[in-house]
């Protein structure tokens, strides 16, 4: 079932057809997480549980730390240090290295979570399962599909991953084609271009137009980023 709370925005994504729609809904939905984990919600007791239990990925900690205000951010490292940190560090002890202890766990559990990716992935997925939906069921969003420049290489394999799980088999199939139609064509493209950009540096191509080529490496680095 389309979820409208996650249809506008992909909506809005794809109706600018410039980079991974994707991309650009990952960044609106980390600024919104940034602005309402030092918001309000800070001190909303069920919220502050989740941060103190989960963290934050040093990525996230930057963003929060870039931010005018850092109060904020120092009520949060104050509460997750006293809640999480020091009880972990104090259940993990070193005296018997070769047993799996209740704090290392805990502290292991820190050290690869985040509060912000958490909240992201989720809303992101939600996305990602609508606009296989919305391609489905809308004619129009075929069309805007299409029209893409094309999605990043993580973003178009959860892309796919979503549909499997949200498409009947056949239907799945098709979106797959489509989707793999927009990919092939950039990927085609931004082959020709890096390759033009290398032929540059030989003195032989040293008076030929550069074309799309000036920037291919930095399109390619956005398109295959991890």
């Amino acid at each position: 079932m389309i979820e409208k709370i996650y249809t506008i925005p992909v909506n809005e994504a794809f109706d600018v057809y410039g980079g991974c729609p994707f991309c650009e809904l990952y960044d609106r939905l980390e600024r919104s997480e940034i602005d309402i984990i030092l918001g309000a919600s800070m001190m909303e007791p069920d919220i502050r549980i989740k941060t103190n239990e989960e963290g934050f990925c040093g990525r996230h900690y930057e963003l929060m730390f870039s931010q005018k205000n850092r109060l904020p951010l120092a009520l949060i490292l104050e509460s997750h240090l006293s809640e999480e940190i020091i009880p972990g560090i104090e259940g993990g002890a070193f005296s018997k290295l070769f047993r799996a202890h209740a704090g290392n766990k805990r502290i292991e559990r820190q050290a690869n979570s985040c509060y912000v990716c958490g909240r992201i992935k989720f809303s992101l997925g939600k996305m990602m399962e609508n606009t296989a939906l919305l391609w489905e069921k809308e004619r129009d969003f075929k069309d805007k599909l299409a029209k893409q420049n094309y999605f990043c290489i993580r973003h178009y394999s959860e892309l796919l991953d979503a549909a499997s799980y949200t498409l009947p088999k056949k239907v799945c199939a098709d979106f797959s084609d489509a989707a793999k139609s927009v990919m092939r064509a950039y990927a085609e493209k931004l082959l020709g271009d890096v390759s033009w950009y290398i032929k540059k540096f030989d003195y032989r191509y040293s008076e030929e137009p550069w074309n799309d080529a000036k920037d291919a490496v930095e399109r390619a680095l956005r398109f295959l980023k991890p």
